[in-house]
């Protein structure tokens, strides 16, 4: 049985359905969105700004324990309507749509964050340090550890088998303000400042083009061609336009 949005209440079958998928950023039924989370692209303060405007029956997947007590502290909706386990906050925008069924995943607006690749892979570089991974920057590279934070952490998350990009709005990082002005005038919500969400785990402000050798910005630039193609990053340059939102041009 798929969903009809129609017909919402607690003793519809929608409601069991929807409550036991359990690999589910945010769907929120109250304002018709689904929110995709992608790696190291301030996700979780994302996840977090979006929880203070959600409903009962709204679906919050859970996220870190610090996190969680930092989301409840500031007196917004914790993780709710999720199966407890096995889960995952980081699901593909495919996986959302087959759970869902059309019904609700064509009504409902769909959206993402991406990242400029080389700059993305420094703070997953940092963020494994600070978790306990102690490897050197020229290791994580050559090891290619990297790569979680790449396709299955981004471009795979928003795109389908054919790598067509299948949700509305694919943000960029950098236009973050841009983007979230978009967001809360497509909603018709006030989100709260980003700030409060959540601290970064970068300790290091050093600019990302001072960190990688010329080799290493060459293979983390064909890890990520399809991202570099689409969005127009470049290493060590601004984005060439003012967009903030998917996609700058079509590469297949």
């Amino acid at each position: 049985m798929w969903c009809n949005v129609q017909y919402w209440s607690e003793d519809n079958e929608c409601v069991a359905q929807l409550k036991s998928i359990g690999d589910i950023m945010i769907i929120s039924h109250k304002h018709k969105f689904i929110f995709i989370k992608t790696k190291k692209t301030a996700g979780t303060s994302i996840e977090i700004a979006l929880s203070s405007i959600c409903g009962d029956k709204d679906i919050i997947s859970p996220i870190s324990p610090i996190d969680e007590k930092a989301r409840i502290d500031l007196g917004y909706r914790g993780a709710q309507n999720f199966k407890s386990t096995p889960y995952y906050n980081h699901v593909s925008a495919r996986s959302v749509r087959d759970l869902l069924g059309v019904n609700i995943w064509n009504n409902y607006y769909k959206f993402c964050f991406e990242r400029n690749p080389w700059d993305k892979v420094i703070s997953w570089y940092y963020w494994e340090i600070n978790n306990g991974n102690n490897m050197s920057f020229s290791d994580f590279i050559s090891s290619y550890h990297f790569a979680n934070v790449g396709g299955p952490g981004g471009y795979d998350l928003y795109t389908d088998e054919k790598g067509r990009i299948i949700i509305n709005d694919v943000f960029l990082y950098e236009k973050m303000s841009q983007s979230l002005l978009f967001i809360e005038n497509k909603l018709g919500v006030s989100l709260p400042d980003l700030t409060k969400a959540k601290s970064n785990f970068r300790d290091n402000s050093q600019p990302y083009s001072e960190i990688y050798s010329a080799e290493q910005a060459s293979i983390v630039g064909e890890a990520f061609s399809r991202e570099i193609c689409l969005f127009g990053y470049r290493f060590n340059k601004a984005l060439h336009s003012d967009n903030y939102s998917t996609p700058l041009q079509n590469c297949w």
